[in-house]
């Protein structure tokens, strides 16, 4: 019961994250061709100020949550080695504790961290987890 509730939690966070990240990358970019600079900058803050009180928390409780699902279902690695199941899980928690890294450290400490500004890269990463757990449980 208690991986399920924090299933459950996982997947909500992970979907706020995520749900930020594809509304910034496929529909706020575009606001830019329809306002000026000066109206661009004011929509633009109005919805990060929502953003920056839910997004961020949102983002550590799915990095955490996903360690503690990790634990519970990576399994032994056998005598053959990792198996795709493993592999493919192993390269999700890659993603997303860069993802939380990045995210804790540029939001809580202000740091600028690996280089990245924009957020194209962490996009990117979600999509790519989002394919990969599709992938994972098939044998």
């Amino acid at each position: 019961m208690t991986y399920l509730i924090i299933h459950t939690i996982h997947l909500f966070a992970a979907f706020i994250y995520g749900g930020f990240l594809i509304v910034d990358n496929l529909f706020l970019v575009h606001i830019k061709e329809e306002f000026s600079a000066q109206e661009h900058a004011k929509i633009r803050e109005s919805f990060m100020r929502y953003v920056r009180k839910l997004v961020p928390p949102s983002l550590i409780v799915a990095v955490v949550t996903g360690l503690y699902l990790i634990s519970q279902i990576y399994g032994p690695i056998g005598k053959e080695g990792l198996s795709t199941f493993q592999m493919i899980l192993g390269f999700k928690a890659f993603l997303g504790i860069w993802l939380g890294l990045r995210g804790g450290l540029q939001v809580y400490f202000k740091i600028q961290p690996f280089v990245f500004k924009s957020h194209v890269l962490p996009f990117a990463f979600v999509i790519t987890i989002i394919f990969l757990s599709q992938f994972m449980w098939i044998q």
